[in-house]
């Protein structure tokens, strides 16, 4: 099964990053999926539009770190996410984390961050779904921040379809219990680079169409789409 190559001398070639779906993980899913309809009604719209195979990348809005959740739980693939490098400090986290999919990226670097770059290139190269979040951080129901152009340009040079994914909901988890909270996952059409497109005109495309389909307030920045887009 593939791991992660070990080709550089950074510290995280130490350790083996899981480029498939590990019994742990497929175990935890099965597991959080029980444990998340105790509180959680989720509805999944735009499935049809989800590839069964080949790399593909999927965006969604990112206002709480139960995001993963749902984000996860509706698709029949398994993610592979980066996620920021404090997470991984706790050697039994990491483990877990290697485990489920996620790698470490670090937020200071951001896009400089050649090793998790690199990473995320392998996963889309190895045909698995590359988990995005463009705004880089929570919105904490501030609405959408400005994206950043990662995402877009993993596409533009891999030539890979991204999904755009709309969630609604998440920031309530846990506020009702024993009554579930509902939470809306929305996929959107993919949205593939044409010859000679910006990665900024890219990944406008992807956050205007999330922002499509959320509530008016969590479309912040993103809410008024210019006169003549698209």
């Amino acid at each position: 099964m593939p791991e992660r190559k070990k080709t550089t001398d950074d510290p995280r070639d130490k350790q083996n990053y899981a480029l498939r779906a590990t019994p742990f993980r497929k175990g935890l899913v099965v597991t959080l999926t029980w444990a998340f309809k105790l509180c959680m009604d989720l509805t999944v719209e735009g499935l049809e539009y989800f590839p069964r195979q080949g790399g593909v990348i999927v965006a969604a809005n990112h206002v709480t770190n139960f995001d993963v959740f749902p984000m996860q739980i509706s698709l029949p693939r398994p993610i592979f996410y980066m996620a920021k490098d404090s997470l991984f400090k706790n050697p039994f986290v990491a483990m877990g984390l290697r485990n489920v999919g996620a790698f470490p990226v670090d937020r200071k670097l951001g896009s400089k961050d050649a090793w998790a770059m690199n990473h995320a290139r392998e996963v889309l190269d190895n045909g698995l779904t590359l988990g995005m979040f463009p705004e880089g951080t929570r919105s904490r129901g501030e609405g959408l921040r400005v994206a950043k152009t990662g995402t877009a340009r993993f596409a533009i040079e891999k030539q890979m379809p991204v999904i755009p994914m709309a969630i609604t909901g998440s920031d309530k988890f846990f506020r009702e219990f024993p009554r579930r909270n509902p939470v809306k996952v929305v996929l959107c059409p993919p949205i593939l680079p044409t010859p000679g497109e910006t990665a900024i005109s890219v990944t406008d495309r992807i956050m205007f169409c999330i922002a499509e389909n959320l509530p008016p307030a969590m479309r912040g920045v993103y809410k008024d789409v210019p006169k003549g887009f698209g």
